[in-house]
């Protein structure tokens, strides 16, 4: 029998392809953006109706409505600031009512926004209000809105053409629209859902088990995948572990989706936020911690920044008006007497409980230790051994600083034939001057532009990590600020050792053998690192070293003995 189509919705269908062609062809016309990663997972959400009810990025009325009551101007709940911010040079050059083309990192075409509002925003106000501080010492939140948040903000409706592509697990990417057709099909009426960003473990399948009985719902796990890059081996580890926990429940209890979704670790905003979020994915409960989007609570850390629950009753003072219930995350733990799992403010004086912290956990992989069954599945395990190895089998790089003469290029080369002489690991030298040469020519010795070289070499020397090798950098980097962020970007993927060579400044002038302090003193070059140029002390490096005092050799020995001690080396 031949299928019929309703004339009604193809012509509907026939409208929106036509408005998306011309909106093609006509956007070699408009200026453009090229999204950043954090800025493509908000579009994401906006296209796919993630956000309702926005149905593009704030103007600024709304902003300041949102800021200051956590509403629309037409009153709907809506808790956090979606704007596209944008650099001073691009605001110059846009008018309200001017289409732009919104672009991802490659230049393909995703939206057009019609722009309505245009108006630097009071960052210090929108910090406290948000985030309860404008202190970017006290919240990383407030840091990233000041550091990488643009100056401008440009509200307006948006028309999607494409959803950002995603070649991975693409399967899990649900829309809302899919979820709640999924939910539908597998008769699922009562439905709480469950966000994280960690592994999870027994102790996370036990919670939600128990939550659901509470419900009596369903629960749709909801890991966040937002910022991480799908070249990265973590972000496939961590799926792959969500992959094999999700088989651990019971058929038909629970269902994986993934949200790419930017956090902003708004504390109870941001709890509200989610919460509102996951209503439109066709959720009826969701499960909100004591501490829920606080800054501090990972990594086993026992500090807050936001007062204990009180994203839980946030989230619950605003039941009725989002349609969506709270349910209060309890935290689950082993209790060997009864070889069992049990809500912990249930836990008897006497009961022997058994706990492992992230820090410990991570300890163990790294020293190839056991992991207990009672703690998490083998399966998972597994998949989390592959991505952390035993510390003598993950890449490292040895970052090295001091003064011109101070020894770094010479001790690099004794170290680099150590581990040559093992052989169990590529090994690549990044030296200051090479570096320059090859990698660099172009900078000056500004300190803009020396900063720009010491993340180049962070750049090169995380991608060696990555890959499980050796890196030796011996540049200058006279600066702390680049090199605290060498140190966060490469400590993801594998170990991070500082070494301060402190040798003092009268006996690197004695060595100068480039010849650059005596030109320097006779006014022939300027910024001389420790002459008329500043050298900044490490503020916390793994080994110091003044090579006055020692050998190269027995410098790359000290180095070598910390590496073996703390498990880099056997």
């Amino acid at each position: 029998m031949p299928v019929k189509i309703d004339n009604d919705y193809s012509e509907t269908l026939l409208v929106h392809f036509r408005r998306i062609q011309a909106l093609k062809n006509d956007s070699i016309n408009y200026p453009s953006v090229f999204l950043n990663k954090r800025q493509l997972c908000d579009l994401e959400l906006l296209l796919n109706r993630a956000f309702y009810p926005l149905r593009g990025y704030l103007n600024q009325k709304d902003y300041e409505s949102v800021l200051t009551k956590m509403r629309l101007v037409d009153g709907t709940v809506w808790p956090m600031p979606i704007c596209l911010d944008i650099p001073e040079k691009i605001a110059q050059i846009l008018d309200n009512e001017q289409p732009l083309a919104l672009r991802d990192e490659e230049g393909f075409m995703l939206a057009v926004l019609n722009i309505e509002d245009k108006w630097q925003p009071d960052k210090k106000e929108e910090a406290r209000l948000i985030f309860g501080t404008d202190d970017p010492e006290r919240h990383p939140g407030v840091r990233m809105l000041y550091e990488q948040i643009g100056p401008w903000y440009i509200g307006g409706v948006l028309e999607g053409i494409h959803l950002p592509v995603h070649y991975d697990f693409k399967e899990f990417r649900l829309t809302p629209a899919t979820a709640h057709r999924r939910f539908a099909e597998n008769g699922w009426r009562n439905v709480i859902g469950f966000q994280t960003e960690k592994h999870l473990h027994c102790a996370h399948k036990e919670m939600t088990l128990h939550a659901a009985r509470e419900a009596n719902a369903n629960i749709f796990i909801q890991p966040v995948v937002g910022l991480r890059h799908s070249g990265d081996l973590d972000h496939f580890t961590q799926v792959r572990c969500y992959l094999e926990i999700i088989k651990k429940y019971p058929k038909n209890i629970a269902a994986l989706g993934l949200i790419p979704l930017a956090m902003r670790k708004a504390g109870p905003r941001e709890a509200l936020w989610h919460a509102i979020v996951r209503k439109n994915y066709g959720c009826s409960h969701f499960m909100v911690a004591d501490d829920h989007g606080d800054p501090f609570n990972t990594n086993g850390k026992k500090e807050r920044f936001y007062p204990r629950h009180a994203a839980q009753e946030l989230v619950k003072s605003f039941e009725e008006d989002t349609g969506i219930l709270m349910i209060p995350l309890k935290h689950m733990v082993y209790v060997e007497d009864k070889a069992q799992y049990i809500p912990e403010d249930e836990v008897g004086p006497n009961l022997n409980v058994k706990h492992i912290s992230s820090n410990e956990l991570r300890r163990r992989l790294e020293a190839g230790l056991e992991i207990p069954e009672w703690f998490s599945y083998q399966e998972v395990v597994s998949e989390l051994r592959q991505a952390y190895p035993p510390r003598s089998k993950q890449g490292i790089t040895i970052f090295m600083t001091g003064l011109s003469g101070a020894g770094k290029s010479t001790v690099a080369k004794v170290l680099m034939v150590k581990f040559m002489e093992m052989r169990d690991r590529p090994v690549s030298l990044l030296d200051g001057d090479i570096v320059r040469k090859n990698l660099s020519s172009e900078l000056s010795f500004s300190e803009e532009h020396r900063n720009l070289n010491i993340i180049r070499i962070g750049f090169v020397a995380s991608e060696i990590t990555k890959n499980r090798g050796i890196a030796i950098c011996a540049p200058i980097a006279p600066y702390e600020k680049p090199r605290l962020q060498n140190r966060e970007l490469i400590s993801q993927y594998g170990g991070y050792v500082e070494v301060y060579m402190a040798t003092p400044l009268l006996i690197c002038e004695q060595r100068d053998r480039k010849g650059l302090y005596a030109e320097a003193k006779a006014g022939k070059i300027k910024g001389v690192t420790g002459i008329d140029d500043p050298y900044e002390l490490p503020s916390n490096p793994e080994i110091t070293i003044d090579t006055s005092e020692m050998t190269p050799e027995e410098a790359a020995q000290e180095i070598l003995l910390y590496l073996e001690d703390q498990g880099y080396i056997q």
